[in-house]
C-alpha cells in the first residue's frame, strides 16, 4: 500500500488526501518521521482533515515531541469541534489527557 501511495505521489499527484494515506501507512510500519512528514503535509494542505491532525499527533508522539503531539491535538480537537466530528473531538480529548498526566 506504501509504495502504491509513493508511486502517485511521485508522479504528481500530491493532495492532502494521498498525504493522509501515506501517513497513515508509513505509522501503521513503524516509521513515525515519514508519517509526521506526510501528516504536517496533509494538515497543511488541508487544514479542517481533523483525522490527519489526529494521526499527526500519534506520530509526533511516537517521536518523544510531546510538545508538538499536544499542539497537534490542541489544533485537531479544535478544527473536529468546528467540524462537528464528534468521534475525533472524543479521541483527541482522551490523548490530550494522556499526555498531561
Amino acid at each position: 500500500m506504501r509504495e502504491q501511495l509513493e508511486q502517485l505521489l511521485a508522479a504528481g499527484r500530491d493532495n492532502a488526501l494521498l498525504r493522509f494515506g501515506l501517513g497513515n501507512a508509513c505509522l501503521k510500519e513503524g516509521d513515525a518521521a515519514a508519517a509526521a512528514l506526510h501528516l504536517q503535509h496533509a494538515t497543511e494542505q488541508n487544514p479542517l482533515h481533523s483525522a490527519a491532525w489526529k494521526l499527526l499527533g500519534k506520530a509526533l508522539l511516537a517521536l518523544g515531541r510531546m510538545d508538538d503531539a499536544d499542539a497537534a491535538w490542541n489544533k485537531g480537537l479544535e478544527v473536529a469541534v468546528k467540524q462537528g466530528d464528534i468521534q475525533a473531538s472524543r479521541e483527541m480529548t482522551v490523548f490530550l489527557k494522556r499526555l498531561r498526566r
